[in-house]
């Protein structure tokens, strides 16, 4: 019996499948031959209970909003950054990102992720192209790329794995766990985000779409430590939070329960075969200092359904020379972003005085040297351009 066929399968419903299915379609003759799978899809209008809500927010720099806002996707609710604050604890030296100096309404925006996805989710109800629940296995058949859905099967000429697959390549694991928070803050100030650098790892304090004075912490720490501070009362993680942040946001008040995520790095080839292709989570896990893992994925999106552009329009040709052209068009901005968010919560977390200083002194130079900041600022605000 012939298998239902796609042009093009995407293996993933999370924000940079999507991404690239509502690329795809808004150029597509025939939206109905691309396929989304993910194991669960938001009805438009409804957001998980509050039991079951993801409790991560996202940071978004202006160049992934201004994609999302184009493909009608961005969600009602979100919190501008235009000026972030970087520190290192207990050493001189600290640098101010600063979006009027870059010619940007915003450097960023933070959103939380159960209403982004359902934002993206709503547009691709609309789009045209097929959504289908599943949690699908792939092989290669006879030239096309055949799926198991478990209960059926079908085929695609073209497959994306998107997530739920983790990248096969360079691992670290950095022996740090996220420990994430929302906290009511006594002193709010409007646009600002903190980076804080520790002995132990990064401490983000993000604002918050969903009130002004709330922000999301992002505390990276030794498995051990973070531990604990999941075991502290919200009194006790209050007090070690406003230790070790400062007082520049005043005084804390827990919002809601404490979650931990383990931090790795994993990172593969965009091209896994002549066929299939990596974006996202499936070619990258990043550390989340700097908010750069979904930017990331979101550029590795735009960047493939621009180069599918010419195949979309006569799908019966042969494209692996666009896919081999948009992994080496892709490798120089994957690599340069996973380096650098690679080597920052390990240099300032070495434990070295002389290294500590020198971390110092590259941020009082960053804050010093409007250039050098603006050209690590454009870095982390739109990838590197090729």
């Amino acid at each position: 019996m012939d298998l239902p066929t796609y042009d093009i399968a995407i293996s993933g419903a999370g924000p940079a499948g999507s991404a690239l299915a509502l690329m795809l379609a808004s150029r597509s003759p025939h939206p109905e031959r691309i396929a989304v799978l993910g194991p669960r899809f938001i009805a438009p209008g409804t957001l998980p209970q509050a039991s079951g809500a993801d409790p991560r927010t996202l940071a978004l720099n202006q160049g992934s909003r201004v994609l999302l806002e184009h493909l009608n996707a961005w969600p009602d609710e979100s919190a501008s950054i235009e000026v972030v604050h970087v520190s290192q604890r207990g050493r001189l030296g600290r640098t101010l990102i600063d979006h009027a100096e870059l010619g940007v309404p915003r450097l960023g925006s933070v959103v939380s992720y159960d209403a982004l996805l359902a934002s993206m989710h709503e547009a691709l109800a609309r789009s045209g192209v097929d959504l289908i629940e599943a949690t699908p296995s792939q092989q290669l058949a006879s030239g096309r790329v055949e799926w198991d859905l478990g209960d059926r099967r079908i085929s695609s000429t073209l497959a994306v794995q998107s997530d739920g697959a983790r990248p096969q390549g360079i691992h670290r694991d950095y022996k740090q766990h996220a420990v994430l928070a929302t906290v009511r803050v006594s002193r709010p100030r409007r646009g600002w985000a903190f980076e804080r650098f520790t002995a132990q790892g990064p401490l983000a304090i993000l604002p918050h779409p969903h009130d002004q004075d709330l922000y999301g912490v992002v505390w990276c720490c030794a498995p051990a430590e973070a531990a604990g501070l999941l075991a502290l009362t919200d009194d006790a993680f209050e007090v070690i939070l406003h230790e070790t942040f400062g007082d520049r946001l005043g005084g804390f008040g827990c919002i809601g329960g404490r979650h931990l995520f383990p931090l790795s790095l994993h990172a593969g080839p965009s091209l896994t075969n002549a066929r299939n292709v990596a974006i996202g989570n499936a070619a990258q896990t990043l550390h989340p200092v700097a908010g750069q893992g979904l930017n990331l994925g979101l550029r590795d999106a735009a960047q493939l359904a621009q180069a599918l552009l010419p195949w979309l329009a006569q799908p019966q040709t042969d494209a692996t020379h666009l896919l081999a052209q948009f992994a080496r068009a892709r490798r120089p901005d994957r690599w340069l972003t996973a380096g650098i968010t690679d080597f920052l919560p390990r240099v300032f977390a070495t434990g070295n005085p002389l290294v500590e200083h020198a971390c110092g002194l590259a941020l009082l130079s960053l804050d010093l040297l409007p250039p050098l900041r603006n050209t690590l600022a454009r870095q982390l605000l739109q990838g590197l351009r090729t």
